[in-house]
């Protein structure tokens, strides 16, 4: 045989290698029916682009490694105790000054698959976390003391001020099942808005989901009082952290395949209406307001070319899916090739005020949410095994 053939047998086979994934490494290979859709990408002439040229958050201090397992939300009662987390085992702690306790569940069938594993890492328990739950967003009622939760996978719920089985409040909307409840938060009056990631993809699988860029997620409001569940917003991308304005008067949550703020009216003129109110320099997940109204978001990644292009062309993205490229080198292509985090503050009106980033990845590698009080930032994040606070001082 001649090199030439030579050659052309070894292109033949690592195409058809590559067409037919028999090994199953590509990311979309258990998903028979994934379908790529369009991202109405912002130019990247709109994208911001300030930068930490200092990496602040290199100078948080880590703070309880190994001791907590990918603790998205951060969260302090009315009373000012905390933090507060929900975990990947299941559980929601409370930090009593010396020691973590645990606080809270959400799923009725816990039990010995649910508990901590020794050396494990957030990731150690997606296997069981539709069967033990997965909190993600919390938020406290500042009248009532009772703790709003989103879990992934068994909805809204509610625990009171002295913890236990949480109570489930909405398991389906529209007469559809939640598998990917994402945030919460409540209003004065009591009413509680929360996101539903997708209805298509369990938080399991939130990669397939951003890949997807599936657009079946929602916005809903829900009224303790009646038990009404109204939908307020629909066909959202990989909708992630809500957080209402400090008046009242609006909430805003994240386009997280877009990368945008939004912002939805609840009084005034423009009630019920929805704007943009920011361009982001990265890919959302959670959105906080602090006690003067501003609001920081945690951002996953910076935006890169290649994930740029990747969403305005479907087919292309669809196409490297499905080559034989495991999962986590697919997501390395759109993160930048790093782990990094990047911590945004905005104006309500939407002008950003502030950057926060560990561009290197060195001491916050990633972060879900931010959380600001008595000038520190608590920073979560669900696929970290600790907490970082930055000293905003």
């Amino acid at each position: 045989m001649t090199l030439s053939r030579g050659l052309a047998v070894v292109f033949l086979l690592l195409g058809l290698y590559c067409g037919l994934d028999p090994l199953g490494h590509s990311p979309i290979a258990r998903f028979p029916d994934f379908e790529a859709k369009r991202i109405d990408m912002p130019a990247w002439s709109e994208i911001p682009t300030e930068q930490d040229k200092e990496n602040l958050l290199q100078r948080s201090e880590v703070k309880f490694v190994n001791e907590v397992q990918g603790p998205e939300s951060i969260a302090f009662d009315p009373l000012g105790r905390g933090p507060y987390t929900g975990l990947a085992d299941g559980r929601i702690v409370f930090w009593n000054g010396h020691s973590w306790l645990h606080f809270a569940h959400t799923s009725p069938n816990r039990s010995e698959i649910c508990n901590p594993i020794a050396s494990a890492t957030p990731f150690s328990y997606v296997k069981t976390e539709h069967i033990c739950g997965r909190p993600l967003g919390l938020r406290f009622d500042k009248k009532t003391g009772d703790l709003y939760i989103a879990d992934a996978y068994f909805g809204l719920l509610k625990v009171g001020p002295e913890g236990g089985l949480a109570t489930s409040l909405v398991t389906e909307v529209e007469g559809v099942p939640l598998i990917f409840t994402n945030d919460v938060d409540v209003d004065a009056e009591g009413n509680v808005y929360f996101t539903v990631s997708s209805f298509l993809y369990q938080r399991r699988n939130f990669v397939q989901l951003a890949f997807s860029a599936e657009d079946s997620g929602k916005v809903v409001k829900y009224n303790p009082a009646t038990k009404e569940i109204t939908v307020l917003m629909r066909n959202i991308q990989f909708p992630n952290g809500i957080s209402l304005s400090k008046d009242g008067s609006f909430f805003v949550f994240c386009e997280g395949a877009v990368g945008r703020l939004r912002k939805y009216w609840l009084k005034g003129d423009k009630a019920g209406t929805s704007e943009i109110l920011a361009i982001l320099p990265g890919y959302p997940d959670n959105v906080r307001v602090n006690k003067d109204g501003d609001f920081w978001v945690a951002l996953h990644c910076r935006r890169y070319m290649y994930g740029h292009y990747s969403g305005l062309y479907p087919k292309m993205r669809k196409i490297i899916l499905r080559l034989p490229i495991p999962t986590k080198i697919q997501f390395m292509f759109h993160i930048g090739g790093r782990q990094h985090a990047v911590v945004v503050k905005y104006s309500p009106e939407g002008k950003l005020l502030q950057i926060l980033e560990d561009s290197e990845g060195k001491v916050v590698r990633a972060v879900s949410e931010v959380e600001e009080k008595d000038g520190k930032l608590w920073l979560g994040s669900v696929l970290m095994p600790f907490v970082a606070v930055y000293n905003l001082a």
